[in-house]
C-alpha cells in the first residue's frame, strides 16, 4: 500500500487517490458513528413525531455551513451536503424507530 501523505505533498495523481480513498474509509467510519447517534434518537424520542425537528436540521445544516467557510470551504456547497446528510439520517432513524 502506498504511504498515504497530506495532499500538500502529494506530487501524483497516485498519491491523490491513495489519500482521498483512505479519507473516504475514515469519512465512511464517521458516519456509522454519526448514523449510531440515529439510533439512539429513536430510542429516546417518545414519539415518531419527534424524529423531524425542521428547527434543529436548520441549525445543524448552518453550523456546518458556519464551520467550512471559516475552514476557507465553499459554505453553499458544504449545506448542500449537510442537507442530504440530514434528511438520510431523518430516514434511517425513522426506520430505527418503526423497527423498535
Amino acid at each position: 500500500m502506498s504511504e498515504i501523505l497530506p495532499g500538500q505533498h502529494c506530487t501524483t495523481m497516485s498519491d491523490v487517490r491513495t489519500g482521498v480513498d483512505a479519507l473516504d474509509r475514515e469519512l465512511v467510519a464517521l458516519l456509522r458513528r454519526r448514523f449510531d447517534y440515529m439510533d439512539a434518537a429513536a430510542r429516546i424520542k417518545p414519539t415518531r413525531g419527534a424524529v423531524r425537528d425542521e428547527a434543529r436540521k436548520a441549525q445543524v445544516i448552518a453550523q456546518a455551513r458556519d464551520e467550512a467557510e471559516r475552514l476557507g470551504l465553499p459554505g453553499d456547497a458544504v449545506a448542500a451536503m449537510w442537507e442530504t446528510l440530514v434528511e438520510a439520517s431523518i430516514a434511517y432513524e425513522l426506520a430505527a424507530f418503526d423497527a423498535r
